[in-house]
């Protein structure tokens, strides 16, 4: 790659970003961030905690400053938190400053992948796959508007998604 390009990865709770976007930059030999990782990071504490202390509007500000960081460097992959897409300012962001990767899956996936993950404080409630299929309502339509590439990862290993993905951008 003459360029570095950034390569920043959307989709919702459970399609695999943090780990394609390890397997992806690896593989391309970029640098690899993931926004919620980064929160947690700088702050001292766990999205839960976060999302405790301020609630879900002081997490995406944290998440729209973080976003806005990343975003600035050059050759770098990026696993974006699920509802960053909300923002249009990270919309516009993402779509300005790199290359947007939508990894897709289907509701019973993301109940299978995030089922006993009490690291996400949205699904902490007593049907947590109404609250996916809300936020698959809500979120698919923005994940599409901005994405280059769409990648259904429901039956693939982190790896051959990773390679589909430098297939598809013709690295």
């Amino acid at each position: 790659m003459a360029e570095k390009r950034n390569i920043f990865l959307v989709g919702p709770m459970g399609a695999g970003k943090s780990t394609i976007g390890r397997h992806l930059a690896q593989m391309l030999h970029l640098d690899f961030y993931d926004s919620d990782q980064e929160i947690e990071a700088r702050s001292g504490a766990d999205i839960a905690w976060v999302f405790d202390v301020e609630g879900e509007e002081g997490f995406r500000v944290r998440e729209a400053r973080v976003i806005e960081e990343l975003t600035e460097k050059q050759g770098i992959v990026l696993a974006t938190g699920g509802g960053s897409v909300n923002s249009k300012d990270i919309r516009n962001r993402l779509s300005a400053r790199g290359i947007v990767v939508y990894l897709e899956t289907t509701i019973d996936k993301q109940v299978a992948r995030t089922q006993r993950d009490k690291r996400r404080p949205l699904l902490q409630v007593d049907d947590p796959r109404q609250v996916l299929e809300d936020l698959a309502e809500q979120r698919n339509p923005l994940y599409q508007e901005i994405a280059d590439i769409t990648i259904r990862t429901d039956d693939q290993s982190a790896k051959v998604v990773a390679s589909q993905i430098v297939e598809k951008l013709g690295f």
